[in-house]
């Protein structure tokens, strides 16, 4: 695929490559250097927005408060938007993220039932995390033996296996709030709106080392995405190992999707929106598209983070209603921008 064409019509070469992970890397430094030194600070009751401030005063909420938020949203917003990337080319849809497979919506679920059996009174905050990783890789397991047809998973298969267990997994999650006291309701629906509020450094530690790796492998993986987004069959004749990579692909996505929600819980739209948008600008051609995603996913989930915690004085918004205030309009606007222009899609 050395003869990939994006969108645009721009072939992509080794120095534009360069260019466009040079940029989105150098962005997202920026932006994760400089929101740990924006926030809201009570100044004698008086609330004021401190910009690159650091004194010793506030030392303690820079690195003890905000750097652990930053460094989550930045690792969490990286496996989100690079397995809604993968998913994509996966099931050739630009509509396909972790939601749609229902791998969020068992994430969840695992996170509900913890709740609900006060795991995190006998083990620890900690337990709610681990609990919504084994949701989503015994969700991962029930999608795909459902949608497994022989040695493949047919892209129609998959998603229809992943509505029927995300809708499954939702009315559980619901029937569990149902038999839940009123303080752990709460805890749930505050859990299950998404947010960074109670990240610790620990966490991102342990959540570190699976979103790597998995990270890694999706961008060694970058030129059979560009096959199979033209179809199982062209990946096939181009000598790609169709049903290994789609498994490859699969499994490793939703252990990017369960690491982060186990650390920030179920945050939308982050998984969709940035690849939808970053395909537009600079195509579709994945050995491009994957990094830019990971470091866009990185940069929009830390502003939005940085916006739920500074916007109201004395309460930090929820980040994953941030992130769905923001990005349904933002993917009305490219819907509506490129419904006329399905060739972007795909086009090799």
């Amino acid at each position: 695929m050395s003869a990939f064409v994006s969108g645009r019509g721009v072939r992509l070469t080794g120095s534009r490559l360069a260019i466009i992970c040079i940029v989105a890397a150098t962005t997202c430094f920026v932006i994760g250097a400089l929101a740990p030194l924006l926030g809201l600070v009570n100044d004698h009751g008086s609330w004021h927005l401190e910009i690159l401030g650091i004194t010793a005063k506030f030392d303690s909420t820079i690195f003890e408060v905000r750097l652990p938020r930053v460094l989550a949203s930045l690792l969490t917003g990286a496996a989100l938007a690079g397995a809604g990337c993968a998913l994509q080319a996966l099931l050739r849809n630009p509509l396909a993220e972790p939601f749609t497979l229902g791998i969020s919506s068992g994430s969840s679920l695992g996170a509900v039932i913890a709740i609900r059996f006060g795991a995190e009174r006998l083990f620890g905050y900690g337990a709610i995390g681990v609990a919504s990783l084994l949701g989503a890789m015994l969700t991962l397991f029930a999608i795909w033996r459902l949608a497994q047809v022989g040695r493949h998973l047919p892209p129609a298969t998959l998603i229809l296996a992943g509505v029927a267990i995300s809708m499954f997994c939702s009315s559980a999650s619901l029937l569990v709030q149902y038999t839940s006291d009123f303080t752990d309701v709460m805890h749930i629906l505050g859990w299950m709106m998404g947010g960074l509020d109670a990240a610790r450094l620990s966490w991102v530690e342990y959540a570190s080392v699976p979103i790597f790796g998995g990270l890694v492998i999706l961008i060694l993986y970058g030129k059979e995405m560009n096959a199979l987004a033209a179809g199982a069959e062209v990946a096939a004749s181009l000598g790609v190992a169709v049903a290994r990579t789609q498994l490859v692909l699969f499994a490793v996505s939703s252990l990017l999707v369960g690491s982060a929600i186990a650390v920030v819980g179920p945050i939308g739209f982050v998984g969709l929106v940035v690849p939808h948008a970053l395909r537009a600008i600079i195509g579709p051609d994945h050995r491009a598209l994957l990094p830019a995603s990971m470091f866009g996913g990185a940069i929009t989930l830390t502003i939005c983070d940085t916006l739920a915690r500074t916007v109201i004085p004395w309460n930090h918004l929820p980040t994953g209603a941030v992130t769905a205030v923001l990005g349904v309009p933002l993917f009305f606007a490219i819907l509506l921008a490129n419904k006329s222009k399905a060739s972007l899609w795909g086009r090799a």
